[in-house]
This record gives structure tokens, C-alpha cells and sequence, in this order.
């Protein structure tokens, strides 16, 4: 793992289900797509899921509101150990505003691996004017040309990770 702070790249991979890890500071290492017994998928340790936090910029925001389900692409950065994104007046904020409670999902892959974390939490819009100036000090850029003045934080509750091996199916049908 890597310490507090640190982030890591997922390298190319050399063998099916392994993947060299770069951890920021120089020091490398290989990532199994499988656990010790064949499994495909296995569960990421929280402080792994961060570093795939830290390293990923677009990510997927499920809010609920009167009943209704909305998925928006976002892009974010990670605040210490929060999630920070900019938006503009519209659905998302108004959402938001109705239920803080949301889901943020990001994932990545590979030709021999793919993973997945998944973030739970509270979504609150900042207006304190210290917390507004220290999240444009962020380096936080909207990937389309729009001005947006509104930043969203979402203190998580739990934070889930996987890692699968990406691998031909096997025979379904074995004789």
C-alpha cells in the first residue's frame, strides 16, 4: 500500500491477472487480478481505494430526489479525505439540496484487470466563504467550457473497492 498522502499508477501489465503498480515516490510492486485461490474479483483495502481516488479525475454521481434516480458524470478532485467537484445551478444541486445522501462511482481497466470503488456519503454545498477560497486553491478544472461557482463536498460514510481479472469466460457448457 501506499502511505497516506501517496498515489499510485497502474502500470502495463505482464502477465494475465497481474499488474505492475507504481507507487508515487519510485517504488513498484505487481498487483494480482486474482486472489490466492483463483477468485476473479477481490475486495481493495479502504487505503488502496484511495489511491485510486487520488489518481482518477471523472466519476459518476448517483443522487435520489422524490423518488427519482439521476446518474451525472462529474469531475473531482480528493480534499484530504473528502471528494470535491464544481457544478452549476441546475438538477444535480437542486437534488442535492432535496437529499445529501449520494453515491459516487469510478472505475478503470486494463487488457488483464479492471477495478471499481465506490463511494457513499453526504454531499453538502460549500458556502463558507474559507472552505469556497480553499476549494478554488484545488486543482479542479471542468472539462467543458462552463463556469461553475458552486463546489459540492461529499464526506464519505464507507468506501468499497474491487479489482477483477479480466480473463476469456469459462466454458459454460464443459462436457
Amino acid at each position: 500500500m501506499s502511505p497516506p498522502g501517496e498515489s499510485s499508477l497502474a502500470g502495463p501489465s505482464t502477465l494475465p491477472g497481474r499488474a505492475e503498480v507504481r507507487w508515487s515516490g519510485g517504488r513498484t510492486g505487481i498487483r494480482e487480478g486474482m486472489d490466492m485461490d483463483g477468485t476473479p474479483v477481490i475486495e481493495l483495502p479502504e487505503d488502496e481505494a484511495w489511491d485510486l481516488l487520488r489518481v482518477t479525475t471523472l466519476g459518476r454521481l448517483a443522487v435520489s430526489a422524490a423518488g427519482e434516480l439521476d446518474i451525472f458524470p462529474v469531475n473531482y478532485v480528493v480534499d484530504e479525505s473528502t471528494l470535491v467537484f464544481r457544478t452549476a445551478p441546475g438538477t444535480k444541486l437542486i437534488e442535492l439540496t432535496v437529499r445529501s445522501s449520494v453515491a459516487f462511482e469510478i472505475d478503470g481497466w486494463t487488457e488483464h484487470g479492471a477495478w471499481s470503488v465506490v463511494v457513499k456519503g453526504t454531499a453538502e454545498q460549500l458556502d463558507r466563504q474559507d472552505d469556497i477560497d480553499r476549494a478554488d486553491a484545488l486543482p479542479l478544472v471542468p472539462w467543458i467550457p462552463t463556469i461553475k461557482y458552486r463546489y459540492v463536498r461529499i464526506t464519505p460514510t464507507s468506501i468499497t473497492g474491487r479489482r477483477f481479472a479480466r480473463a476469456p469466460e469459462p466454458d459454460r457448457y464443459p462436457l
